[in-house]
């Protein structure tokens, strides 16, 4: 199935990527990659704050990309998109967490999937590797030295 994905919207449910990084965006569309290798149809994937004139429609890798340019949002431009669609929106995947985009979807036929759904269901499963949420803490010296006698010996030490 196509996916039209509500890009910021995402992002601010994926772990180790912040809305605040100058680089959310690419970050986010890296991550789609191998779930765009995997599914045969397309992946749309809208964003806020465009900028006119600007170049903002492109594709990245397999995964088309699109900017609104205010005074609209990526949810009026998903709105949009769905309206397009609307005899082959029950054919389609709309991945946001937003209410009112997830109403328009259902009102058109279309299946919704709430951003932490699409992470677990789709990104996991295609071998996208987000961030675990909680940076791991670093090895003890005690840990160390246990590892270490174990890769030198062979055995673990007590």
């Amino acid at each position: 199935m196509p996916y039209i994905i509500d890009g910021h919207n995402l992002i601010a449910a994926m772990p180790g990527i912040e809305l605040h990084d100058p680089d959310d965006e690419r970050a986010l569309l890296e991550l789609l990659q191998p779930l765009a290798a995997l599914e045969t149809r397309q992946i749309f994937v809208y964003f806020d704050q465009g900028r006119t004139g600007g170049r903002n429609e492109f594709k990245f890798g397999r995964v088309r990309v699109r900017f609104a340019v205010p005074p609209r949002t990526a949810d009026d431009a998903i709105r949009a998109h769905l309206q397009k669609i609307s005899a082959e929106a029950p054919n389609w995947v709309i991945v946001s967490s937003d209410r009112e985009v997830q109403q328009e979807a259902a009102r058109v036929g279309a299946r919704t999937l709430s951003s932490p759904a699409f992470i677990e269901e789709k990104l996991k499963q295609s071998g996208a590797r987000p961030e675990d949420e909680k940076p791991r803490a670093p090895l003890s010296p005690h840990e160390i030295e246990r590892w270490e006698a174990l890769f030198r010996d062979g055995e673990e030490e007590v």
